[in-house]
């Protein structure tokens, strides 16, 4: 099996049981690998951008070419989200709430086939289909991040037998069978049961990625404040790595991408190591590469300088350019905490 090759690794970091002396959390480090390439998540590494675009979900257009077995928007987005920088893919096949168990795992085995033999990057298994995501660690090179388990038992003895049998790492998303709190301090007993559950089975924290819940801030004015305090939580308190559907912050606002490029560097000096993104934004992933710099995970600026030295400024006082009719949600149109309520 491809993923053979890891089994077995040395811990690198993290904790196996929260009630255990405190760790050197700086060596968390999450593993994730294509056929040919390894990337790693982790405190002092760069930011982790997993391209959000091969998803379904609100784009009827792609649910529709994906249902009648035309990929061609698959491949595109693979091809662009890479070539704009992304470290990983997310890959989702989520076409139809109609019966998506007897659908959807083949419908993401050949979307994972056809994007993995496409790009090199390593992937992101997405589903909320148990079926589906074995189905797709069956065919998965490399290893894989499996998204995503919730705080719901049903979910955990399901989903956590299949990480410890593929040796995957996988994204905790923070929400049980109550749903989403509002309260901050909720969501992170959530997490700390699901890495204790994650123990229980033999799975070491550094292969848990906390998903803390990004809030609306249209919706509840405290959403950043509490999304920053919950990452340093998860982050000294249980020692793993966070991700989030970044564009959730700015659903139901105007001109989304300003707040989700402020959002991201704040994220990422709240010590949060990857999301959830389109990096296909430029004025996003623009503060992805300055943050990278500026945290010192950027060696002799090397990386900044590839991609801004041919930079032209706008000129002063121009105005910016509108997005395009249509475009200007962007992201996932709350797809995560939409999947999350179900």
């Amino acid at each position: 099996m491809e993923a053979d090759k890891y089994r077995n690794r040395k811990p690198l970091g993290g904790i196996c049981h929260v009630a255990h002396e405190q760790q050197d959390f700086a060596l968390t480090r999450t593993l994730v690998a294509s056929a040919s390439k390894e990337i790693t998540i982790g405190f002092d590494e760069k930011f982790c951008v997993i391209g959000e675009r091969i998803n379904p979900t609100g784009r009827k257009k792609l649910a529709a070419e994906m249902q009648e077995g035309n990929f061609e928007t698959v491949k595109a987005d693979a091809l662009a989200q890479v070539a704009a920088g992304a470290t990983m893919l997310d890959v989702n096949a989520g076409v139809t709430s109609v019966d998506p168990n007897a659908t959807e795992p083949a419908l993401l085995v050949q979307t994972l086939e056809m994007v993995q033999e496409l790009v090199d990057v390593p992937l992101s298994i997405d589903s909320s289909v148990t079926a589906a995501i074995e189905a797709g660690l069956k065919v998965a090179k490399g290893r894989p991040l499996v998204n995503s388990v919730t705080g719901e038992m049903e979910k955990l003895e399901a989903i956590l037998p299949l990480i410890k049998k593929y040796d995957v790492p996988v994204v905790a998303i923070s929400n049980d069978e109550t749903g989403i709190s509002e309260d901050p301090d909720v969501r992170f007993e959530v997490a700390k049961k699901i890495v204790q559950h994650a123990a229980d089975y033999g799975i070491p924290a550094h292969d848990i990625v906390v998903d803390p819940l990004v809030m609306p801030i249209g919706a509840m004015g405290t959403a950043g404040k509490q999304v920053f305090a919950l990452v340093r939580r998860l982050r000294e308190e249980l020692g793993v790595n966070t991700t989030c559907g970044l564009s959730n912050i700015s659903f139901g606002l105007p001109h989304r991408h300003g707040i989700n490029a402020a959002f991201i560097p704040m994220c990422i000096s709240a010590g949060m190591t990857s999301a959830i993104m389109n990096p296909c934004r430029p004025q996003e992933m623009e503060m992805v590469h300055a943050a990278n710099t500026l945290a010192g995970n950027d060696a002799d600026c090397g990386e900044w300088i590839m991609n801004y030295k041919g930079h032209v400024a706008a000129a002063p006082g121009a105005a910016p350019t509108a997005a395009p009719a249509g475009r200007a949600s962007g992201g996932r149109r709350g797809g995560r905490a939409a999947r999350a309520r179900g």
